[in-house]
């Protein structure tokens, strides 16, 4: 199997959240391993977040499958259940479906990063536990509104 050469890989900053909600995302950065490996069937993410940052909003996926594996530092994963803290090695999943909210947060002082591993499906709609918001992916990209599917007002 062919080596993936991360240093060499772009990362990512920034949110495709809409406004002010984007902002949520500061301290996150990702780099995408699957694709440039040549891989369609399932994404591949190694995400690092700085002391304070968190992964996304709180989602669930209604046909996505989701799975991560913590690779540095302490980070807690926070769902409907509560905080829960992952150490280096500690691994969680989330069964598509399942309408427990959840997303990674660093509450510690030292970054951390974890790979997270992904269902590729044509389309797919997520759900946002703590905004009136869902998403809507497709092969034209994300579509945000709110639960009941009218607009979202631009920030002001």
């Amino acid at each position: 199997m062919p080596k993936i050469d991360i240093q060499a890989l772009p990362v990512k900053t920034g949110s495709g959240y809409p406004a002010p909600l984007d902002r949520e995302m500061e301290g996150r950065s990702q780099v995408r391993l699957g694709d440039p490996a040549g891989l369609t069937q399932f994404g591949v993410n190694l995400v690092r977040l700085e002391p304070g940052a968190k992964s996304s909003l709180r989602h669930w996926h209604e046909t996505q499958d989701e799975f991560l594996v913590v690779t540095e530092g302490t980070l807690t994963l926070r769902d409907d259940h509560g905080d829960t803290p992952l150490h280096a090695g500690d691994c969680a999943a989330f069964p598509a479906g399942d309408r427990n909210g959840h997303h990674i947060v660093n509450l510690s002082e030292t970054p951390g990063s974890f790979v997270v591993v992904g269902t590729r499906t044509e389309t797919e709609t997520a759900w946002y536990s703590d905004h009136d918001m869902k998403v809507a992916m497709d092969a034209t990209g994300l579509t945000f509104t709110r639960r009941d599917g009218s607009d979202i007002e631009p920030a002001s």
